[in-house]
């Protein structure tokens, strides 16, 4: 999934959830932030305090891909969360070792890591973790077949349309063949941007010889509904999940919005959640009104410039007051609270361990 599903779908499943603006807007950033993480280390203050920081992604062609260990520590609890099979903890799914380790939607490995995730509520970083949490919850729709580690299992070949798009046409095969010499095989990367493109129906032929058909409009409003759902359990209301209005404006943006650039459906997203859902030459806004909404990952209007006075790494940085506060440090916080949970709590108990 890309920053239109995690920043803008996430925020409204917030907002249908019962938060306000102010909280959803936290919870949708954290979200998307999973994706823009990408520094770790020490960071070194003016007045010698110091604060170590964890990443939560790394670029695509950035040589840490190649590492196992790197890949355990953030593909596995951040993006491609392991599904067992599908089968509850103290059980394994037929086949090998890597069957445990694939991602599968709203695994009991997921439903276990939200529930831990909601535990968190009463802490500074509860939303945050939240955030966190949605993001990988999602991910387990977008990346069901995939794992976050290097293993066949991950090839893709004759990737195709085949709900009608337009998108990809003839090329498709084409871009497939292209991206499984070049790419790596971790997490979806010789799938490219299929796996993210919300309103894509296509099919493939995984590293094990099986044909896999993806509805991803339909795994989308799934992850939207759970997201809503567990939202609401966070706030301790009845869990009822999107109403039937709303999940019907967020299926007609899933479907209609086809555009290829995550950036550009994002805008539009933002633009439905201000001015209210375009269909038919008239606009109709989504149960809880309208919201003006943005995310930037770096430059001044960023998390870590506003607690770092700059976006940019620096030898050392002013330390400022409400650094403590801050909704970067508090972030960052959140990521190592979440990577604890899952790979020392969670996935030892279904057999799986991860660095």
């Amino acid at each position: 999934m890309q920053i239109d599903f995690h920043h803008a779908v996430t925020y409204v499943a917030a907002r249908c959830a019962g938060f306000s603006h102010a909280e959803a807007d936290v919870v949708a950033y954290a979200a998307q932030y999973v994706d823009d993480a990408t520094s770790s280390g020490v960071v070194c203050f003016d007045n010698r305090a110091m604060y170590s920081r964890i990443s939560s992604a790394h670029k695509m062609l950035d040589p840490l891909n190649l590492s196992d260990p790197e890949n355990h520590l953030t593909w596995l609890p951040f993006h491609f969360l392991p599904g067992n099979g599908q089968v509850a903890a103290g059980s394994n799914p037929e086949g090998t070792f890597i069957e445990k380790i694939v991602c599968r939607p709203d695994s009991p490995i997921a439903q276990e890591m939200v529930a831990l995730a909601l535990t968190d509520s009463g802490k500074p970083f509860g939303l945050h973790r939240l955030g966190i949490a949605m993001h990988v919850y999602a991910d387990t729709w977008a990346h069901q077949g995939f794992a976050g580690v290097l293993h066949h299992v991950n090839d893709v070949d004759d990737a195709h349309d085949v709900g009608g798009s337009g998108v990809f046409g003839v090329l498709s095969g084409f871009l497939s063949d292209i991206l499984d010499d070049s790419v790596p095989p971790i997490g979806h990367g010789r799938a490219g941007v299929l796996p993210d493109m919300p309103f894509l129906i296509w099919e493939y032929r995984n590293g094990m010889g099986q044909v896999v058909h993806r509805d991803n409009p339909t795994d989308y409003m799934s992850a939207a509904q759970a997201l809503c759902r567990a939202m609401q359990r966070y706030r301790k209301v009845t869990p009822n999940g999107l109403s039937a209005e709303d999940a019907a404006l967020i299926r007609h943006l899933i479907t209609s919005v086809k555009d290829q650039d995550g950036d550009k459906r994002h805008a539009v997203w933002l633009d439905a959640i201000a001015n209210g859902v375009s269909a038919g030459g008239s606009r109709t806004a989504f149960s809880w009104g309208k919201a003006t909404l943005s995310y930037a990952d770096d430059g001044h209007n960023s998390w870590k410039a506003q607690a770092l006075g700059t976006s940019i790494d620096m030898p050392v940085h002013p330390y400022k007051q409400d650094f403590l506060s801050s909704n970067w440090k508090l972030f960052h916080d959140a990521l190592q609270a979440h990577r604890l949970a899952v790979l020392h709590d969670i996935l030892p108990k279904y057999g799986i361990c991860a660095a």
